[in-house]
C-alpha cells in the first residue's frame, strides 16, 4: 500500500477519531493520507486529525486503494487458514491487532497480560479469555482494540467464544515492549 500519497474520499464515510474512539462522518472530498495499514485496519491522516477506517469503508478511499488493502488482508488470511488450533495460533491472531497510532502489534507492545484457553468441549471448541491493557488509561480506542482482538480470536477454527478484558494492573510501561517491537520502533 502506498503511504504518503494523498487520496480524496470518494463518499461520506464513518471513521473513528483517534485517540478519542468516537465516530465521526468524514465528508466526500476530504483529503487523506494512509499513515498505517496493518492487521486489517487503516489509519488515515486528514487536516482535522487521525481516523481509523473499518474495512467496510475502504471503498471511500477509491477503488485502487481498496483493491490494494483487500489484497493485503487476503494474503494474511490465506497464510493461516489450514493451521491446527493451538495457543500459539491465538497469540498469532492477536499479533494481527495494532494500536492505530503505533505500527507495532498489541502482543509486541506488551499489552497482553494473560491468555487462558478452556479445555475443548464435545465439539473440540475452546473458549479463550484474555486480559490486556493499553498504553494510556484515557485512550478511547481501548474498546476498539479489544474488539479487534476478540474478532481475530473468534475467527479461528477451534474457538467458540473469546472474551477480552481491559485491565490496569500492572500499569503498562515502555519496558514491556518486546525486542521485536523495540526494533520496529527504533528503540534498540
Amino acid at each position: 500500500m502506498q503511504f504518503n500519497e494523498e487520496l480524496t474520499l470518494v463518499r461520506d464515510t464513518e471513521a473513528t477519531i483517534i485517540p478519542a474512539g468516537e465516530i465521526k462522518v468524514l465528508s466526500s472530498g476530504t483529503r487523506a493520507v494512509i499513515s498505517q495499514a496493518l492487521g486489517g485496519t487503516v489509519t488515515i491522516r486528514t487536516d482535522s486529525g487521525l481516523y481509523r477506517l473499518s474495512s467496510r469503508d475502504w471503498d471511500a478511499l477509491g477503488a485502487e486503494a481498496q483493491a490494494q488493502l483487500d489484497a493485503s488482508v487476503e494474503a494474511e488470511q490465506s497464510a493461516d487458514s489450514d493451521v491446527p488450533f493451538s495457543e500459539e495460533l491465538v497469540w498469532d491472531a492477536m499479533r494481527g491487532c495494532f494500536d492505530p497510532e503505533i505500527p507495532v502489534n498489541i502482543v509486541d507492545l506488551g499489552l497482553i497480560y494473560d491468555l487462558q484457553l478452556s479445555q475443548p468441549d464435545a465439539e473440540g471448541q475452546h473458549q479463550v479469555e484474555v486480559k490486556m491493557t493499553l498504553t494510556a488509561q484515557g485512550c478511547g480506542m481501548g474498546p476498539v482494540i479489544a474488539e479487534d482482538a476478540k474478532k481475530n480470536i473468534e475467527a479461528l477454527t477451534g474457538v467458540s467464544k473469546a472474551q477480552v478484558d481491559i485491565v490496569w494492573d500492572p500499569p503498562w510501561t515502555p519496558h514491556m515492549i518486546s525486542e521485536a517491537g523495540r526494533q520496529k520502533l527504533g528503540l534498540e
